[in-house]
């Protein structure tokens, strides 16, 4: 069973920045791509970004310049680093990996942004 642990969220003004963490176990966290969601009040969950076995990362519009993906393989650890935080950037966000024919998700961390 794979268990991820979402955490760094909190309370920040706009502008401000905060490095969420999220801590995985397993063996093979390494080989597989790992991803950030958030899912703000009343809207569905929406991706942010992903960062694959080998480094590549992909980023959804909103965040891109402001929001940093990176993992620690030897620690199984995958950060995202939130920069020029906005209010619209409030909300719970989960890391989740797929691993073949299964889907694993945190238990999410809030991220407030106020203005």
């Amino acid at each position: 069973q794979v268990q991820l642990v979402e955490s760094g969220g909190g309370l920040v003004q706009a502008g401000g920045s905060l490095r969420l963490s999220c801590a995985a176990s397993g063996r093979t966290f390494s080989s597989y791509a790992i991803n950030w969601f958030r899912q703000a009040p009343g809207k569905e969950r929406e991706f942010v970004a992903t960062i694959t076995w080998n480094g590549v990362t992909y980023y959804t519009d909103s965040v891109k310049g402001r929001f940093t993906i990176s993992r620690d393989n030897a620690g199984n650890t995958v950060y995202l680093q939130m920069n020029s935080l906005k209010p619209e950037d409030t909300a719970v966000y989960y890391c989740n990996q797929k691993r073949g024919a299964a889907t694993f998700w945190g238990q999410g961390t809030q991220v407030t942004v106020s203005s």
